[in-house]
């Protein structure tokens, strides 16, 4: 039992989808990369924090 090759089309397709999902996890480090610069550098806590007792 032996599968039938791929068609030409798909092989493209295959090559841009993979394409775009790397482009999309790229974006998803750079801004999970900036989120975690953010926060350990402290720019989230407010400037005027009141500690109420």
């Amino acid at each position: 039992m032996s599968f039938r090759d791929d068609h030409e089309l798909h092989k493209r397709r295959f090559g841009r989808n993979l394409g775009v999902a790397l482009v999309l996890v790229g974006f998803i480090v750079i801004v999970f990369g900036l989120t975690v610069v953010k926060v350990t550098r402290g720019d989230y806590e407010p400037e005027n924090a009141v500690v109420s007792n």
